[in-house]
C-alpha cells in the first residue's frame, strides 16, 4: 500500500457512521435499499417473516425534513459580499465568483448551502481552493487573467472524502489526502463499465493527483500520477483546504440519528403487528382431536358442544405504541432545537407574529450560531483568494442573520420608525439603506447588489 493510500484510524472508526446518516438524512428509496441494516430483527425470528418485513418496510424522515428546515431558513436571503479598496479587477472576480463559484454555474450561496447541509449530516464538509491548469505558467499577472490561470474555483469534498491528514500545533493542516471514486460507461454500446479512483495530497506548497481505474471483471490495476505541482496557495504556506465544521451542539443528525432509528424500528413493528391483526386467525374450542383443514374454500363441523371464534388484539398495546411513537418524534425535533414544530409543521394551526416569535427563540439563536459558522467559513474562503491573486481588495461577507420568522414588512416598518427619529448620522442612514436594499434584492447577481451599494455611500444623507 503507498502512502497516500492508507486511512487514518479516526476515518475508519466513522465510516460505518457517515453511511447510516447519508440513509437517514436521504431516506426514500436510498433507505429502503439499506433498510436491512436498520430493521431490528426479533430473536428467532423466521427469515422468512423477516423478509416480508423488510419488503413492507417504510420510513417516516423527520430528520431530514429538520435540516432541509434549517438550510432553507438559513439561506432564505442570500449572503452578500462587501467589497473595498484593492484592483477593480480583483472586485470584478469576486463579483463573478459570487455568481460561480465552481466553474459549473453554482452560485456562491448555494455551494455553501450544500456544503452547510453536508456538515449538518456528516458534521463537517470540506471545500478545496483550487485553481485551473495549464501545460505552461504564465509570466504575467495578464497574462493569468487572460489565460483564466487566476480563476478560483471551489471543489466540495464530504467528510467520508478526506481519509487522511496532519494538524500542526496551531489546529492548521500541515497535509491532507483526499480520496473520491467516480464510475464511468466506457462503452457506448455495451456494458463495459469503469471504476476510477481519485487520490489528491496536498501540502502547503505541493499537490499530487493519482488514479487508478478498473475495469468490470478486472481487479488488479496499477496506480499512476497523473498530475503534480505547487498548487495556488504555496505563497500563504498553506493547505488549500477550508472547513466547514459542526459543534458537538450543533451535529444535528449526531443528536436526532438514534432516536430517529427507535422511531423506525417502533413504527414498522406497529405497522406489521396491525396488518397482521387484519388476518385474525379461527380459534376452536373442542375436547375432540381436531384435523380439519381451515380455509376461505373450506368449511368446517363442529360437534354440539364445539365453539368457533377470532383471535382478536384487545388494542392496549397499539395505544401504548402509537404514544410511544408520537413521544419520539417530539423528541427528534426537541434535540434538534425545533419543539414547537412537532405540532405546528402538521397541524397547520396559524400563530400570531409574536407568538412565532417567542416559540422559536431558541431556534433563532440556533440558527444564529449556524450562520456563524457559515459566514466565518465564506470569510477564510475569500480573504485566502484575494490574498492568492494578490487583489488586495478588503472583503467581508453580510447577510445569513435574517430568519423566516418575521416578514420583511415587519423589518420595513422598524426600519421606517427608526429613520423618523432623525438622529443625526449619515452613517446610520446609510446603513440603514443599505440593509434594507441587500434583504429585498437577496437574489440579485453579485454585480448589481455592488453597484447599489456604491450608490448608497455615494449619495449624501436625507
Amino acid at each position: 500500500m503507498n502512502d497516500f493510500e492508507k486511512e487514518r484510524p479516526e476515518f475508519r472508526h466513522k465510516r460505518l457512521m457517515w453511511h447510516a446518516y447519508r440513509d437517514l438524512y436521504a431516506g426514500g428509496h436510498q433507505f429502503k435499499n439499506h433498510a436491512a441494516d436498520y430493521l431490528l430483527r426479533r430473536q428467532k425470528e423466521p427469515l422468512d417473516i423477516y423478509s416480508e418485513r423488510l419488503q413492507r418496510v417504510f420510513y417516516q424522515n423527520y430528520v431530514g425534513s429538520i435540516l432541509d428546515w434549517y438550510a432553507a431558513t438559513l439561506f432564505r436571503r442570500e449572503p452578500s459580499l462587501q467589497m473595498e479598496g484593492g484592483l477593480a479587477s480583483g472586485r470584478a472576480f469576486l463579483a463573478e465568483f459570487a455568481d460561480d463559484a465552481d466553474l459549473r454555474g453554482t452560485t456562491l450561496a448555494n455551494f455553501l448551502k450544500g456544503c452547510f447541509i453536508d456538515a449538518l449530516v456528516a458534521g463537517s464538509s470540506h471545500i478545496l481552493i483550487d485553481f485551473p491548469r495549464q501545460a505552461e505558467d504564465a509570466h504575467t499577472r495578464a497574462e493569468e487573467d487572460l489565460t483564466g490561470l487566476s480563476r478560483a474555483f471551489l471543489v466540495r469534498y464530504q467528510a467520508e472524502e478526506l481519509i487522511n491528514w496532519s494538524r500542526n500545533e496551531r489546529g492548521d493542516y500541515d497535509w491532507v489526502v483526499l480520496r473520491y471514486v467516480v464510475r464511468r460507461q466506457s462503452d457506448l454500446y455495451g456494458d463495459v463499465s469503469a471504476e476510477e479512483t481519485y487520490w489528491r495530497y496536498y501540502d502547503r506548497t505541493e499537490y499530487r493527483i493519482y488514479r487508478k481505474v478498473v475495469h468490470e471483471g478486472r481487479y488488479n490495476a496499477p496506480i499512476e500520477l497523473i498530475a503534480s505541482g505547487t498548487h495556488g496557495l504555496a505563497r500563504q504556506q498553506r493547505v488549500p483546504l477550508i472547513d466547514l465544521t459542526m459543534g458537538e451542539g450543533l451535529w444535528l443528525m449526531d443528536k436526532a440519528a438514534q432516536i430517529q432509528l427507535e422511531h423506525f424500528n417502533k413504527a414498522n413493528a406497529l405497522s406489521w403487528a396491525i396488518t397482521m391483526g387484519l388476518f385474525a386467525m379461527p380459534v376452536i374450542y373442542s375436547d375432540r382431536e381436531w384435523n380439519q383443514i381451515v380455509g376461505e374454500s373450506y368449511f368446517i363441523q363442529l360437534g354440539p358442544k364445539d365453539r368457533f371464534g377470532w383471535t382478536e388484539p384487545d388494542g392496549k398495546v397499539y395505544q401504548i405504541a402509537a404514544e410511544n411513537l408520537e413521544a419520539l418524534k417530539q423528541e427528534i425535533y426537541r434535540v434538534c432545537y425545533l419543539p414547537q414544530a412537532s405540532g405546528e409543521l402538521i397541524s397547520g394551526h396559524a400563530q400570531s407574529a409574536e407568538s412565532k416569535l417567542l416559540d422559536f427563540t431558541i431556534t433563532e439563536e440556533v440558527l444564529r450560531a449556524f450562520g456563524s459558522l457559515v459566514k466565518g467559513c465564506a470569510r477564510r474562503i475569500l480573504e485566502a483568494i484575494v490574498a492568492a491573486r494578490e487583489d488586495g481588495v478588503q472583503v467581508s461577507v453580510a447577510g445569513l442573520d435574517e430568519l423566516n420568522i418575521t416578514d420583511f414588512t415587519t423589518e420595513l416598518q422598524q426600519a421606517a420608525s427608526l429613520l423618523q427619529m432623525k438622529i443625526q448620522s449619515p452613517t446610520l442612514q446609510k446603513e440603514i439603506y443599505q440593509r434594507l436594499a441587500m434583504k429585498y434584492l437577496s437574489d440579485a447577481r453579485q454585480e448589481v447588489k455592488d453597484q447599489i451599494a456604491r450608490e448608497i455611500e455615494s449619495s449624501p444623507a436625507q
